[in-house]
């Protein structure tokens, strides 16, 4: 069973980057964990995080609950910026 942590990394709800994350950890797997290799991944993962980061300070300072946005309403945003 997994714990409560690994239960939320897991939880598209509450985070929007398992995708780049599972990537990583695939791309680390697929290359004898050669960070080398895995660059691209990684800066995925970072820019992912950067920018749901800023979207969640910016709701917070606009008291917008929830904070994060659900993977419903992230999907819709990305969609309207193209």
């Amino acid at each position: 069973r997994m714990s409560r942590h690994a239960q939320q990394l897991r939880d598209h709800d509450t985070n929007p980057c398992v995708a780049e994350t599972d990537a990583s950890r695939k791309c680390m797997d697929d290359n004898n964990y050669n960070k080398d290799m895995c660059t691209a991944y990684f800066l995925k993962y970072k820019s992912c995080r950067k920018f749901w980061h800023d979207i969640m300070m910016q709701r917070r300072r606009k008291g917008v609950k929830p904070e994060m946005p659900s993977a419903e309403e992230r999907k819709k945003m990305l969609e309207s910026m193209g």
